[in-house]
């Protein structure tokens, strides 16, 4: 009883700490403009003792040039390797990002109805934002984007220039998402004085910088601040029920149309609450389970208010894709119908830009994905960028949207703080991607320490926060811990599961993982009689290295891996197993480590997208897949891109 009264407690005190206002992908209209600021920014780090130089010389203030040594650097892309400085690196701390810009004209102080606001997509971890040198924001956590209206000091003069200047800070501690630690060297006979190195529970680089794109975009002062969109159908109608923010004013009105991918208005409404009927819609299908994947409507909203007593009218299209999603205890359903995953696990990550968004890396993925047959991913291990889900959107792609919960290893990953900041982030990643018809199921964490007693509340709290502000998707985490000690597990609707057979676990003994995998999955569904994904599996190995019979690190050795899951998958996928997801997409960088050879190398494609043996099997695989589940004929060849 305690318990839940503590439960509820919290649930309470976390709508305090609900979001104010949306965040809408920035999109030009008839009543936006856009103006993009990724390119060369000037970049200093501050490799003071206490890593507080730039904030007691206060560098904001003034061009960063003139207070010291500026390098030119991309944006967006991590900073560590695009320098020959081995300290950039590795560096943590506080670094300076500054961008001089030129307004237009029309955005300056005769402009009397434009609101001037400054996105940032993504930048690790702590950011502080100042324009011309007054403080607009600051946000806490990378991978989801932040905001700030700077209209009164962008319009307060004549001026149209306009410098902003982004603190980051890269620092990872218990109550962070990921966490991390620092931990100081005080042995003076080892290390220099104030040494000191980032400790991460996770297995891939911290990469850091402004990871995704800044933008400048306008709204009128009154303006569509938020829409939220759910979908169902029944029969021959599609409904699609809407809610709209609008801020500025409470005079106004609302008009909706909701057109077909030709432009054609297949539905009309008014308000800013409702529900549009669409009489035979086209449904949203994944990839390769339609002939028409990721089929798209384009719900226009536009708004119409008296400001200084002249009409303003704010316009902003949302594409949507009407779909149902429903978990059984054996079954994942979409449309209806039952959906098996088989994809793969991803990082955003490639050589010398890090994390940082490139358009050409991203459609080549997609291209990979198609080619491979896979459906579906999940954003291991957090949140990857809206460009990419647009994208998946369009494609068919199924995503499993995870949050950064990444190596909460330790109990005080667990504690008040972690756990308010962990409501925070969920509140964050469904604010920017509820309207998504690719993300079919939300991720609060990826192999925590669930068989540590605080889990039980930790999640239980989590998951019910993060269905309460959107009751329409499932919700999972990701567990390495043994079934009987899973303290998160009880709470999820779906068990996702990682295990590494012959790999982390008796390695090199292949004849163990039918057994072994047989067993985790009987175990796991009579405790909990959900449905199951394989969420990672592989093998780590280096690209041209052969040998027979299959030896560990071998491209041969990698295939055998997955050929034995494989055979456990097909006997399980007619009972519970819901999906594959193989571990991982592409070889990926991680820090230095005896057991890492230029970093993880269980990518089925090189870190440069270059197949490797295990990318045939599951190619084979995949299309297998994809024709028995598929009522489409005949077999899905056009689809061999």
């Amino acid at each position: 009883m305690a318990l839940c009264c503590s439960l509820c407690l919290l649930l309470l005190s976390c709508q305090a700490l609900a979001l104010g206002g949306g965040m809408l992908y920035p999109r030009e209209s008839a009543s936006r403009e856009l103006k993009e600021l990724n390119g060369i920014w000037s970049f200093r780090a501050d490799f003071s003792e206490q890593r507080d130089q730039g904030f007691v010389q206060q560098w904001y203030r003034k061009p960063l040039r003139q207070s010291g040594p500026v390098i030119d650097m991309p944006v967006p892309a991590s900073f560590n390797e695009l320098t020959q400085n081995p300290n950039l690196r590795k560096y943590t701390g506080w670094v300076w990002y500054e961008k001089e810009v030129l307004l237009p004209r029309s955005w300056l102080p005769n402009a009397l109805n434009t609101r001037v606001v400054l996105r940032v997509g993504s930048a690790h971890y702590y950011s502080i934002v100042w324009v011309n040198g007054v403080q607009v924001t600051e946000h806490e956590g990378g991978h989801l984007p932040f905001e700030a209206d700077i209209s009164r000091i962008v319009q307060g003069g004549s001026r149209a220039a306009c410098r902003i200047t982004i603190a980051l800070n890269n620092t990872l501690t218990p109550q962070t998402l990921p966490p991390g630690s620092i931990q100081f060297m005080r042995d003076e006979s080892k290390y220099p004085r104030g040494y000191f190195v980032q400790n991460t529970r996770f297995d891939f680089f911290n990469y850091a910088g402004i990871h995704r794109p800044v933008v400048l975009y306008t709204t009128p002062s009154v303006y569509i601040d938020d829409i939220t969109v759910t979908t169902a159908w029944a029969g021959n109608i599609g409904v699609v029920r809407y809610q709209v923010l609008v801020t500025g004013s409470t005079r106004y009105s609302l008009s909706l149309n909701l057109r077909e991918k030709e432009g054609k208005v297949v539905a009309m409404g008014e308000g800013p609450i409702g529900e549009l009927k669409v009489v035979e819609p086209k449904l949203w299908w994944p990839y390769l389970m339609h002939e028409n994947p990721g089929y798209l409507y384009y719900l226009e909203v536009k708004l119409l208010a008296q400001v200084g007593g002249e009409l303003s009218e704010d316009v902003y299209t949302l594409p949507i894709g009407i779909r149902t999603v429903h978990v059984t205890s054996s079954q994942f359903l979409i449309n209806g119908k039952p959906f098996y995953f088989h994809g793969v696990n991803k990082h955003e990550d490639a050589d010398i830009r890090g994390k940082g968004l490139d358009w050409s890396l991203i459609v080549k993925d997609l291209n990979l994905l198609q080619w491979l047959g896979a459906n579906s991913f999940r954003t291991s291990h957090y949140p990857y960028a809206e460009e990419i889900m647009e994208l998946c959107d369009a494609y068919g792609i199924v995503v499993i949207d995870e949050c950064p919960g990444v190596g909460m290893r330790d109990p005080e990953n667990f504690g008040n703080a972690s756990l308010a900041h962990h409501l925070v982030v969920m509140e964050e990643l469904i604010r920017r991607d509820k309207n998504r018809p690719s993300v079919v199921m939300w991720s609060v964490a990826n192999e925590p320490a669930s068989e540590l007693s605080p889990a039980a509340y930790y999640f239980k709290t989590v998951i019910a926060h993060t269905k309460a502000i959107d009751p329409t998707r499932p919700v999972t985490f990701v567990s390495n811990a043994n079934y009987a000690h899973d303290h998160g597990a009880p709470y999820v609707d779906v068990i996702c599961v990682n295990s590494y057979f012959s790999w982390y676990h008796d390695a090199g003994h292949l004849e163990v993982i039918q057994l072994q995998l047989n067993t985790q999955f009987e175990s796991w569904y009579e405790t909990y009689q959900k449905p199951i994904i394989q969420s990672e599996y592989g093998a780590d190995s280096i690209a041209g290295l052969h040998n027979d019979p299959p030896l560990m690190f071998s491209e041969e050795y990698q295939k055998a891996v997955l050929k034995e899951y494989h055979s456990v998958f097909d006997k399980k996928r007619k009972d519970y197993v819901i999906g594959e997801l193989i571990w991982n997409f592409a070889d990926f960088m991680t820090d230095q480590a005896t057991s890492r050879v230029l970093g993880n190398k269980k990518g089925i494609f090189t870190r440069q997208r270059q197949p490797k043996a295990a990318a045939f099997v599951l190619r084979d695989r995949y299309w297998k897949l994809a024709n028995e589940s598929s009522c489409l004929r005949p077999t899905l060849t056009y689809y061999n891109l």
